[in-house]
């Protein structure tokens, strides 16, 4: 059989339909949410429908499937490329992101059918469901180009279904043994994936007296010089407010001072100042001979750094070989250098309570949560320690006006939902150009 008609056997109607309906349930609860309805009932029919009509799609059904994933969950990357003067590459750039997962999920179809054969296994179908299920099991383990936004079992999140491994891992074999002994009954195995524990070890939602404030500012006028001291003015009127409510700790967002704010000397004491009536958590860049995205914390006259530890790969990190980094770089990015990384997250304790620092992208990484090494510094006594362990409070800082209007908002959010019920974290989340809110217990408080 030719080359050209074997890539031609892809391209059939019957299963680029089937890929793409396959995608359009495990999007469900997604695009539902970003309109505002979530029902856990239906989501959880969604995504076991996702994995019962994928689990028995062949591997030219995976590679469509896994193609229309990418392009219906991460469209959005591309989003940016308006900001940067490169609208014409966001069709390109869509059809490549469909064609990492596509190929991703291609691979997953024909090592469950090449497995069994080298095996010379008496019972291929049932070798070939178990594989693929292994496989989705690991899957949210493998991140392309540094990007780990895809896990399959996030499709549970807003469902009667829990996102442990191994709640995960019951739905996946109620789903083989229906598949394979032809018996829906099996289904109801998927009951022993409740998360009971979410519900009879849930914790009330911690009163901390907090000031959470949100922007909406876009990305142009977000950077246009003109504009500072109208958004300076902004942060210090909001911050006078808190302080006439009673406030005790206000949160601003990602580069809410679009500046290198350790070099304003002014602005520095004048937070400083402001901090002996408020702990202040706001997002500003650093500069001390390389650049670096931060949250400032000011408290009770002090002020601390913490520096991200997470990357967004493209956005401040190139993760591409650096001779191919450098000519990205330059295309798109005039040149700029990269950002730099901390080694390790900040935890600071404030009133007594600590919190992990969190900034956009990394909040929504697993690494954030589960680094051995973290630098706590105390800002009531002004000492540093060391700490380990996952974190029970963070607070996170995001600016989402790279990519809006889109749905990355509403996965940002479900992605923290499922980190909250993961590691039982109460996440405060303060955001620009969208909603900010609480997420405790997985539930979202606004």
């Amino acid at each position: 059989m030719s080359l050209y008609i074997k890539i031609g056997e892809y391209f059939t109607i019957n299963k680029i339909t089937t890929g793409f309906l396959i995608a359009l349930l495990s999007s469900g609860a997604i695009y539902l949410d970003w309109m505002g309805f979530v029902s856990p009932l239906l989501n959880t029919i969604l995504g076991v429908l996702t994995f019962y009509y994928l689990l028995q799609s062949d591997q030219k059904v995976w590679f469509w499937s896994g193609f229309f994933i990418g392009v219906l969950w991460f469209w959005w990357i591309c989003m940016s490329f308006f900001n940067y003067g490169f609208a014409w590459a966001i069709p390109m750039g869509v059809i490549f992101i469909g064609w990492v997962y596509g190929t991703i999920f291609l691979i997953i179809a024909k090592l469950s059918e090449y497995i069994p054969q080298k095996l010379g296994s008496s019972n291929s179908k049932l070798w070939s469901l178990i594989i693929k299920s292994i496989l989705l099991l690991l899957l949210s383990y493998l991140h392309p180009i540094e990007f780990d936004w895809f896990k399959p079992e996030l499709i549970f999140t807003n469902s009667y279904i829990g996102v442990q491994k191994w709640q995960f891992a019951i739905v996946l074999i109620a789903i083989v043994l229906s598949i394979y002994k032809k018996n829906l009954l099996y289904l109801s195995i998927v009951i022993f994936s409740f998360p009971f524990s979410n519900y009879l070890n849930s914790t009330p939602l911690p009163h901390h007296n907090i000031a959470i404030s949100g922007s909406n500012i876009t990305v142009e006028d977000k950077w246009n010089p003109k504009l500072l001291n109208m958004q300076i003015d902004r942060v210090f009127s909001q911050i006078e407010r808190a302080i006439n409510d009673k406030k005790s700790l206000i949160i601003f967002p990602e580069s809410v001072l679009p500046i290198f704010l350790n070099t304003k000397a002014d602005l520095m004491t004048q937070l400083e100042a402001y901090s002996n009536d408020i702990s202040i958590v706001m997002g500003s860049l650093y500069h001390n001979g390389i650049p670096r995205n931060s949250t400032y914390i000011f408290s009770k006259g002090s002020f601390l750094v913490a520096n991200k530890v997470v990357l967004v790969p493209f956005g401040e990190q190139n993760p591409l070989p650096k001779w191919m980094g450098d000519i990205i770089n330059k295309i798109f990015f005039d040149g700029a250098p990269d950002y730099v990384a901390d080694s390790e997250p900040t935890d600071y304790i404030i009133n007594g309570v600590t919190y992990r620092n969190g900034i956009c992208f990394e909040g929504t990484s697993r690494e954030l949560y589960t680094m051995k090494s973290i630098k706590t510094h105390n800002m009531d006594t002004l000492r540093d320690q060391k700490s380990k362990g996952i974190p029970k409070e963070m607070i996170l800082i995001s600016n989402n006006g790279w990519v809006v209007p889109s749905i990355e908002p509403t996965e940002q959010k479900i992605l923290l939902q499922f980190y909250s019920k993961k590691f039982g974290t109460t996440i405060y989340h303060s955001v620009n150009m969208s909603p900010s809110y609480i997420i405790h217990n997985g539930k979202v408080y606004r």
